[in-house]
């Protein structure tokens, strides 16, 4: 790898540490607030909002300007949606503004892989780049839930400054801290000399480009399933990270500081799974890990019957490998076809639009049926039958193509297999 990727590696990983801490930290700000809970769900599907409203025009965007200016920017305006929780805005408000933070800087991330490296070695990349992100989710639960435990939270308040009253509060401002030390690695980050492509003076024009992206992406007869498979794994994932404290809660009486832990545990397994992938798994083999899809949902829908702490720790890290294993070389498909269409900004901006909508629209849902109700094992049942069901709808899709576009997905995957290393 180049010496340019670790640098991207590291402000990665600082900046994913400090979205995960902080959405722990919002979950316990909100809850003296929040009696039913639908605001604490609402956190998942807010983050999202951004992403799908300017996934139009963050993809070209960031095509347009040195990706590690455009990530150093959105870590700034993470920074700013901290202050705004600090200086009185409503947690929701705030917390989609760090979600416009994040959409800016995700297109940008991934497209700088594909600047910087060959093809040949995208897969391996992405199991990196996946791995350490999830290892800074693992963690950035952990540290969350350490800067609102009764052990620390104290010390905090102790140090902060006037205006900090409680130890959500304290923590929220010592992850401001963090997003400017990811800031300060995204200055590092070196130029690859790839040609910009610059934006319209009128960004409307920008939308039937995202539009006829959008189409070209989902047409295109590798790129729809790859691209189904990881919209349907996000949104469902999206989701689970807040179903996974509100199970937590509800099966084993954990705090918010007490269940953050186990979202650290599914992110161990997959860690473990997308470091697997990047070993073993090639570009033109991508679509045989499909079935590990119906799997990983008809899991989720064992955690109903898990409500021990020890037996939930190994079934949970099980559940991330598969994910894990899932995601990435799909991941890198998608993004090698995405590449090879339309470049690298925009069609990550059309993966994060379709796997952000997802997300919202989940989300939305789930929030409306916790004011209603409706339990955490209910959730997660419905959760686990629709990918589960969804997955096998998408491999019945795939099965459809080859028998009927056969020649045109081996040329498609010949092309992928000539990319690899010999």
């Amino acid at each position: 790898m180049k010496r340019g990727f670790y640098t991207i590696m590291t402000a990665q990983f600082f900046s994913s540490l400090a979205d995960n801490a902080l959405f722990v930290a919002a979950v316990e700000l909100l809850r003296p607030h929040d009696p039913t809970g639908w605001q604490r769900a609402a956190l998942v599907p807010m983050f999202a909002l951004f992403y799908v409203i300017l996934a139009p025009f963050v993809g070209a965007f960031a095509d347009a300007h040195a990706k590690g200016r455009v990530m150093f920017v959105s870590n700034a305006i993470k920074a700013v949606g901290c202050l705004m929780m600090l200086w009185g805005g409503h947690p929701l408000a705030a917390y989609a503004i760090v979600g416009l933070g994040a959409a800016a800087y995700s297109p940008a991330k991934y497209g700088i892989l594909t600047e910087l490296l060959p093809p040949s070695q995208l897969v391996k990349a992405n199991g990196w780049i996946e791995g350490l992100t999830i290892t800074s989710i693992i963690l950035g639960v952990v540290l969350g839930g350490w800067l609102i435990g009764p052990q620390v939270s104290p010390w905090l308040l102790r140090l902060s400054p006037p205006g900090i009253h409680t130890g959500a509060q304290a923590a929220i401002a010592c992850l401001i801290l963090v997003y400017l030390l990811a800031a300060w690695f995204n200055t590092r980050i070196p130029q690859t000399g790839v040609a910009l492509r610059p934006m319209p003076r009128n960004w409307l024009l920008l939308l039937p480009d995202f539009y006829d992206c959008n189409r070209t992406l989902w047409r295109d007869r590798l790129g729809q399933i790859s691209l189904a498979t990881t919209t349907l794994f996000w949104g469902v994932s999206g989701n689970l990270r807040y179903i996974v404290l509100a199970w937590a809660a509800a099966a084993l009486g954990y705090s918010t500081s007490q269940a953050s832990s186990l979202v650290g545990v599914v992110a161990i397994g997959t860690a473990a799974g997308a470091i697997a992938a990047s070993l073993h798994m090639h570009l033109d083999r991508a679509t045989r890990v499909m079935p590990l899809g119906i799997l990983m949902g008809l899991l989720v829908v064992l955690m109903n019957w898990i409500d021990h702490f020890w037996v939930a720790t190994p079934f949970l890290i099980a559940l991330g490998a598969i994910g894990g294993f899932l995601v990435v070389p799909m991941n890198a498909l998608l993004q090698h076809r995405g590449h090879m269409l339309m470049g690298a900004g925009r069609s990550i901006a059309v993966q994060n639009f379709n796997e952000q909508a997802a997300i919202l629209a989940l989300g939305m849902g789930y929030s409306a049926a916790t004011g209603w109700g409706v339990s955490a094992f209910a959730a997660i049942t419905g959760f686990g039958l629709l990918v589960a069901a969804a997955m096998a709808a998408i491999q019945v899709w795939h099965r459809h193509n080859e028998r009927h576009h056969g020649d045109e997905l081996r040329r498609l995957l010949a092309l992928a297999r000539d990319e690899q290393p010999h």
